[in-house]
């Protein structure tokens, strides 16, 4: 029992770290001049080599059971480039505030959706600290910034919410079969190949500094961040984790804090405060819970 509760804690502070290279992410794009678009795929290029490399030196397998399995990672993989594709499409037509607002209902999502797909309990208690978290994002954000809100922003933004859920049951589903970071290559290394025609046909313009950043978000802010995530699926279930990822707007306010210099404002200490706290319940509940958690 105590292993067991030593084993998901573990998972959970895994989700706080892959959640903190989320929002590491953020301060490190601020220092790129070239287009979304080429940002992405970049990540999921250099991502792609990255989590290649690391199977290869860890002798981690990366075959795969069934030609069952690689479809649906392939799928997997198109859903995930779906997904950053219709973020950027939402903060592009309307604003980011916008864009971070609607991704960040993808918890009520995995709340109602999780359940039906693995025949679990719904949780009164999951509904609440997701919209409550939602609450709280939505506090983060300047008032300013939804001046830009559009029916299509937001459209694309629950687009990217929903698919954001689904991509992150389907890797519970896998993360109980395969290591993360085995999960995390196909389905990067799909999104690479599904995305390369678009930069090929925009060409965009990128320096040196920008492929540099590019390879340090690629490397350490989607390979390993992604690969500790997936991980952490083993055990932890997708509402929890989708709640904790919340986090991810806060560790941004910190980390550009410290790093730019940047002062958080009064609206964004009080909804960091909101975030943050719902965030540690979730986290201190779950750990609780885990001796009646099974092993999967």
């Amino acid at each position: 029992m105590e292993q067991r509760k030593k084993n998901n804690l573990t998972d959970l502070l895994m989700i706080h770290g892959a959640v903190l290279l989320f929002g590491l992410a953020g301060v490190i794009s601020k220092g790129i001049t070239t287009g979304s678009m080429m940002i992405t795929f970049g990540r999921v290029f250099f991502s792609s080599i990255t989590l290649y490399i690391l199977c290869m030196a860890t002798r981690t397998s990366i075959k795969l059971k069934s030609k069952s399995d690689f479809m649906w990672l392939v799928i997997t993989g198109a859903v995930l480039a779906l997904h950053w594709f219709s973020f950027i499409e939402s903060v592009r037509v309307a604003s980011v505030a916008v864009g971070t607002i609607t991704f960040s209902t993808f918890p009520l999502f995995v709340t109602f959706i999780e359940p039906v797909m693995f025949r679990e309990k719904l949780r009164l208690k999951s509904v609440i600290c997701a919209i409550v978290m939602l609450i709280g994002v939505f506090v983060l954000v300047p008032l300013d910034d939804l001046a830009g809100f559009s029916p299509a922003g937001l459209a694309w933004g629950m687009l990217s919410a929903l698919t954001y859920a689904l991509l992150s049951l389907m890797n519970r589903r896998f993360s109980a079969v395969y290591p993360g970071s085995v999960v995390c290559f196909y389905e990067q290394s799909a999104a690479a190949v599904v995305l390369l025609p678009f930069v090929a046909v925009m060409r965009p313009a990128v320096t040196g500094i920008d492929i540099t950043l590019i390879a340090v978000l690629g490397v350490f802010c989607t390979a390993f961040a992604h690969s500790l995530f997936v991980s952490s699926l083993r055990r932890v279930k997708v509402q929890t984790a989708g709640i904790i990822a919340g986090m991810e707007s806060v560790y941004g306010i910190i980390l550009a804090a410290l790093v730019l210099k940047m002062p958080p404002t009064a609206r964004e200490l009080i909804g960091g405060a909101i975030v943050l706290g719902v965030s540690l319940y979730t986290t201190i509940s779950e750990n609780r819970e885990a001796e009646h958690l099974p092993f999967i």
